[in-house]
């Protein structure tokens, strides 16, 4: 670990104590004020500290958004174990659990078939694109808009496969479908032999949570069979978002496919 983010994980976790004055802080740290300061100053810009009108500083919104997300990923993965099984046995396929991480996805849960004649080589804790993977797309679809385009915008659209979307006005459509329709599709976009569905998990506030997918190598389904695991995924998505407090506008309806 470089010495910048030491002295910053550092720093964080002194504020965190409660030593809360540049003074204290660079006496607790045993080097020079300006030192500190440089450090704070980055941390402040991006959100992880606070300092007030007497200047103290306090954690930052950034590390309470962060908190947050923390303790939905994990919720989301207890709540929805037994269900995702579920639809792994019913789908007969590798069933992913992913969550929004930064600019990019991580997934979060992997539930393989048990008697599974192509094994994956996704794996917990692996980082994803967001414009190349079902679940990329579904976690940009449940964005508000502004945040959405702003994301896609700063992204690297890399071409993955020759069916890879690399142009923003084309990922921000496709989203905007998928944020419209309910479920999104990876086309042999992330890999050339891979097709995925996916669906979101909505929270008590109808923010999306995480992200499912259901992933099919081609040599065991063609893209149209795939599309057929749609209402499966839906079905459990749709019980795990109940599980974590989402209750759905009644007077909304919409066809899933």
């Amino acid at each position: 670990m470089s010495q910048s983010a030491a002295r910053a994980l550092s720093l964080l976790d002194r504020v965190a104590a409660g030593t809360s004055t540049l003074s204290e802080l660079a006496e607790a740290e045993g080097v020079h004020k300006s030192t500190v300061l440089r450090v704070l100053r980055v941390l402040e810009d991006g959100g992880w500290v606070h300092r007030d009108a007497e200047h103290r500083y306090a954690l930052g919104a950034h590390l309470f958004g962060l908190a947050q997300q923390a303790l939905d990923t994990v919720e989301v993965r207890r709540v929805g174990a037994a269900r995702l099984r579920r639809l792994r046995d019913e789908t007969g396929q590798t069933v992913h659990l992913a969550v929004l991480d930064g600019a990019a996805v991580t997934y979060v849960d992997k539930l393989e078939p048990r008697d599974a004649a192509v094994r994956m080589a996704s794996r917990i804790g692996q980082r994803a694109p967001l414009h190349a993977t079902a679940v990329g797309k579904v976690l940009l679809a449940g964005l508000p808009a502004l945040e959405r385009a702003e994301l896609v915008a700063a992204l690297e659209l890399r071409a993955l496969t020759p069916r890879t979307l690399t142009t923003t006005p084309a990922l921000l459509a496709e989203v905007a479908r998928v944020a419209e329709r309910g479920w999104a599709e990876d086309r042999a976009e992330n890999e050339t032999f891979i097709n995925c569905v996916a669906a979101p998990v909505l929270g008590p506030d109808g923010r999306t949570l995480a992200a499912v997918s259901v992933s099919v190598p081609d040599v065991l389904l063609p893209r149209e069979r795939v599309l057929d695991l749609v209402p499966p995924l839906l079905s459990a998505t749709a019980d795990v978002s109940r599980d974590c407090g989402y209750r759905p506008d009644p007077h909304q309806q919409g066809d899933p496919r």
